[in-house]
């Protein structure tokens, strides 16, 4: 008892408490969390239009269903706890077996607040963005975060659970749920903003005559560059490929004036003396 860690300023007896707890109240954050996302469609169909309520919608549905996949996997989770304090604590009480197995408890508990945070960062990401004020990068590592809470969950369940567990074969199917939904929301997060900023550097009206033509000789500048660009790095792109056949062995001579030449293929039964190089 001595050398076990003091990781949590609380009895062990009140973990079990804890745990129900926590896992309510991640249950209350994502219900929260969808209640949110409801609210932000509603606003943004009043507030945008066209190719931003669009990709407004795409990211608050990719959102949506993130959302309710983290609900079932909560909801499993939970089922899946109550069968091993059942499962293990024989004689003793569910508040023993926490207090038995603290280690195992209090991972269990980051796990379920990481879950709670995640969900909770990813809707106030979204908000911003819907509202222009955010960065679509954010909706982006919430994701993230999310899949690797996730993760986090599932591992400190599996610890306890029978390998023939049901309930651990669908918790691990919700997880994998997750991921997929997660990366979704990468998904519509991403072409999100590149349509987004596709269209504004497109979108030419209101510009007056002079400011136009300004417009095109800059962008006109900007081909004449990349095309010259362009042109050196195929310069580029044939000097390494020469380096490339001499040092593969696929030239003999090398003339003087460094230009490699590839060797003819030798004929049977006949040597032949190479052919002189010739300057071009």
């Amino acid at each position: 008892q001595e050398l076990r860690p003091k990781s949590l300023d609380i009895k062990q007896e009140e973990l079990g408490d804890m745990v129900e707890k926590e896992m309510a109240s991640t249950s209350e954050a994502i219900e929260d969390a969808v209640r949110r996302i409801e609210e932000m469609m509603s606003q943004a169909r009043n507030e945008s239009s066209g190719v931003k309520l669009e990709v407004n919608e795409r990211i608050l549905n990719s959102c949506t269903d993130l959302m309710k996949a983290i609900r079932l996997l909560v909801t499993t989770s939970t089922n899946l706890q109550k069968e091993i304090v059942e499962s293990g604590r024989g004689a003793a009480t569910t508040q023993e077996f926490y207090a038995k197995n603290s280690r195992w408890t209090e991972g269990l508990i980051s796990a379920s607040k990481a879950v709670g945070w995640g969900a909770t960062q990813l809707v106030e990401s979204a908000d911003r963005v819907v509202l222009h004020t955010g960065k679509y990068e954010e909706l982006i590592v919430c994701s993230h975060e999310i899949a690797a809470s996730t993760a986090q969950l599932v591992a400190a369940s599996k610890v306890k659970a029978e390998k023939s567990s049901r309930n651990l074969a669908r918790l691990q199917e919700c997880s994998r749920n997750v991921n997929e939904m997660a990366a979704n929301v990468v998904a519509s997060t991403k072409s999100g903003q590149e349509q987004i900023e596709e269209k504004d550097t497109m979108d030419f009206s209101g510009m007056s005559l002079i400011k136009l033509k300004k417009e095109e000789m800059e962008t006109q500048v900007k081909v004449l560059e990349l095309e010259k660009r362009l042109e050196g790095e195929r310069v580029r792109l044939g000097e390494l490929r020469k380096q490339h056949y001499v040092l593969a062995g696929g030239c003999e001579d090398t003339p003087e004036d460094g230009e490699a030449r590839p060797a003819p293929a030798p004929r049977r039964g006949i040597l032949k003396k190479p052919p002189i190089a010739q300057k071009p």
